[in-house]
């Protein structure tokens, strides 16, 4: 019976050593596990539902957030006084955005078209598309400062042409038409004599272009090839570079489309995208960890280098002509209107803009973008990108509208497109990513341990049994030797 005690505890030893060796063959081969389902689930394949669905169809609620700047002081601004704003909004739309005319090619890639609609929500606005706000004039200010170099005789004309249209320096509309396009007597006229001067052949409205529009042809890598590839855009209507800008490296198209991004992301990793509607490529940098409900993630933020002036920032010396340092000049690519991108309330820009005008109160919380990424995946858990329209505007001799306003980069409206993961999909991006590799880790080192404790707890059994079998024989030699010395003595 002892002996079948010593061949169990010698047992337990053996079995522990091969669940201590079970256990470190799954430390190694665990994650190369995780590491290629990552992948498989990575690449744009149609196969691939979850991912496949997420990428075509984009199902968490997006939202467009504007806010407009009311001028409040439009007649002072006429005779040279520091314009004074307020902050009206939010007026918040639902963005859907689906991909059409998904076309896979044999060098893996796929092209499509990203078509995208508008719907306001009064529920989550502060006011209704009805409200009434005073904005500058594009149409009168920006051509002021577009035919300022013309002759003066033709700048009296372009006057006169305003004058005509009842066309002033400042509008005074209901948000819907300033957001989607209003009737005016100058549209109409400059569509008919002067077809392409002005972004749409419709209504003028600030996104009149974007509702029900797309974002351009898209040609991506599936990552079939090298998943570092994965959403990197190879074409963008059929361009490989931009003409936009005064340097080769301004004109790149660089990165991704703006809504995924390769796995295995570190915190040297950056997030470049293109953005047609920026008619540039951008990057954003690593600032922080997180966690968003039990996800961790990687936040990632625009540099203050982003809008920097070719002075302040070298590289930046093709976005030229520039002004201050947190602008982006779009004249190029918004057929020469004096248009700029800055971030909201000119955050991260030079303090100089803020003096120009009055209302503006920046912060890194309200007016800073970020987007939270899922650094093993590469998909975007909570995304907040946040720009700001302004207009430069100058008194312009020749056109009266101008009035004798001084030299200002006015901020017109600034918008927040935002959303993040939530429901049944967040339910199964926290089991994926967070509860199988715990309980894949816990198994790791559950094995090891239980192993470790089985051999430890086996070797004391087995010890205490080898140290049993010889005290008996012990016992019995002493107690013969006894006997001896009791017949030694009873024989005397």
């Amino acid at each position: 019976m002892r002996v079948n005690k010593s061949k169990v505890a010698v047992g337990f030893i053996v079995t522990g050593v091969l669940t201590v060796l079970f256990g470190a063959v799954l430390l190694f081969v665990g994650p190369a596990v995780m590491k290629d389902q990552i992948i498989k689930n990575t690449v744009i394949d149609p196969q691939n539902d979850l991912s496949y669905t997420m990428w075509k169809d984009i199902p968490v609620p997006f939202f467009m957030s504007v806010y407009f700047f009311n001028v409040l002081n439009p007649k002072e601004v006429l005779k040279g006084e520091k314009p004074m704003v307020e902050q009206r909004g939010p007026y918040v739309y639902r963005k859907r955005c689906q991909k059409d005319n998904i076309t896979f090619h044999p060098n893996d890639t796929v092209s499509y078209r990203e078509y995208r609609k508008f719907f306001f929500e009064p529920s989550m606005s502060a006011g209704n598309e009805s409200d009434v706000v005073t904005i500058p004039n594009m149409l009168v200010l920006g051509a002021a400062v577009m035919m300022e170099k013309l002759p003066y005789a033709v700048r009296l004309m372009i006057s006169a042409t305003f004058k005509t249209f009842k066309e002033g320096p400042f509008l005074t509309k209901t948000v819907g038409e300033l957001m989607w396009g209003y009737d005016s007597g100058l549209v109409d006229f400059l569509n008919k004599y002067l077809p392409g001067m002005l972004p749409s052949s419709g209504k003028f409205g600030l996104f009149a272009e974007f509702n029900n529009s797309n974002t351009g042809l898209f040609t991506i890598f599936t990552g079939k090839d090298d998943i570092k590839n994965v959403h990197r855009v190879d074409s963008w209507n059929g361009l490989t570079e931009l003409s936009n800008w005064g340097t080769r490296q301004c004109n790149m198209i660089n990165g991704t489309a703006g809504q995924m991004w390769p796995p295995f992301m570190t915190k040297e990793s950056t997030l470049p995208f293109y953005s047609p509607d920026a008619c540039r490529s951008m990057e954003l940098v690593y600032q922080r960890p997180g966690v968003m409900k039990g996800i961790p993630l990687y936040r990632y933020v625009a540099p203050k280098t982003l809008f920097a002036n070719g002075t302040d920032y070298a590289p930046n010396e093709g976005f030229c002509p520039c002004r201050q340092s947190g602008l982006l000049n779009v004249s190029s690519c918004r057929h020469n209107s004096p248009v700029f991108i800055s971030h909201p309330h000119f955050f991260n820009a030079d303090p100089v803009l803020l003096d120009y005008v009055q209302g503006l109160h920046p912060t890194e919380e309200e007016h800073g973008l970020f987007i939270d990424i899922h650094p093993q995946t590469g998909v975007p858990l909570n995304v907040a990108i946040r720009l700001q329209l302004n207009l430069y505007m100058k008194q312009v001799s020749g056109i009266t509208e101008t009035g004798k306003m001084s030299e200002v980069v006015m901020p017109m409206i600034w918008f927040e497109e935002s959303g993040y993961i939530d429901g049944p999909i967040l339910n199964t991006f926290h089991t994926n990513l967070v509860v199988l590799p715990a309980v894949m880790e816990f198994m790791q080192y559950g094995f090891i341990v239980l192993g470790l404790a089985s051999i430890i707890i086996a070797t004391l059994v087995h010890h205490k049994i080898r140290a049993s079998d010889k005290e008996p024989a012990k016992g019995s030699h002493d107690h013969e030797t006894q006997e001896k010395y009791n017949m030694n003595n009873s024989e005397k």
